[in-house]
């Protein structure tokens, strides 16, 4: 799997816990979340040609879907990891997390999982990270420490085998963190006010096709 179609489902797995309202996707919000700067290593500057592509190949492997109603003018995609992957919540936390920070500590993996699942305590941690790893394909492997850090990490294996020497920021203390978590509640705010945006685009241009055509007819009747 591409480094761009382990974001987009990292993206899709962390918005459906964090703005469930606003979940599904659409291709705007996607791309908000895949391009933002913070709870993100590395951070990207996609373009929608290239999250366009990686969805098309997901959807060829069965990990996202396509949701289609009349109520959304606009196509939205969401991820079917649970049941393509057989994972809990737990297990789908963890993964989502991994793959959008990279290799993480247990301490940094249980403050950056809050928002998505509520664990017990790091023992509860401990053992849905060793179902994932125990799997005959493991999905995540516990890797060595990084430079400056006492603990050792756990990284996902979804893309291939990690680059250990490629490892994200050490952990923040606790002023950073909550600096952190600030941008990622400000993140999600304007993922939230985009998918509203992208509503009311569809339905300015439905209104504007409606009145095209409400006068097409009135010319014809006056004709």
């Amino acid at each position: 799997m591409t480094p761009v179609q382990v974001r987009v489902l990292g993206c899709l797995v962390e918005k459906e816990r964090t703005t469930p309202d606003n979940y599904p996707l659409t291709m705007n919000g996607l791309l908000t979340a895949c391009n933002q700067t913070t709870n993100r290593w590395p951070v990207l500057a996609l373009t929608e040609a290239t999250v366009s592509n990686a969805l098309i190949n997901l959807r060829g492997e069965g990990l996202v879907r396509i949701v289609h109603s009349r109520s959304n003018r606009a196509d939205k995609y969401r991820h079917v990891l649970k049941e393509a992957w057989e994972l809990d919540d737990a297990g789908l936390a963890l993964l989502g997390v991994l793959m959008l920070r990279g290799p993480q500590t247990l301490a940094e993996l249980r403050t950056r999982t809050e928002r998505l699942h509520g664990f017990a305590g790091m023992d509860d941690m401990e053992a849905a990270l060793a179902v994932l790893a125990a799997r005959p394909e493991p999905l995540v492997v516990h890797v060595g420490r990084a430079p400056g850090q006492k603990e050792t990490r756990w990284a996902h294996l979804v893309g291939g085998d990690v680059a250990i020497e490629s490892a994200p920021p050490s952990a923040e203390g606790p002023r950073s963190s909550s600096r952190s978590e600030r941008l990622d509640s400000l993140a999600d705010a304007v993922s939230v006010l985009q998918t509203d945006l992208d509503r009311l685009r569809a339905d300015h241009d439905l209104l504007k096709a409606e009145h095209r055509s409400l006068s097409e007819r009135l010319r014809g009747l006056l004709d």
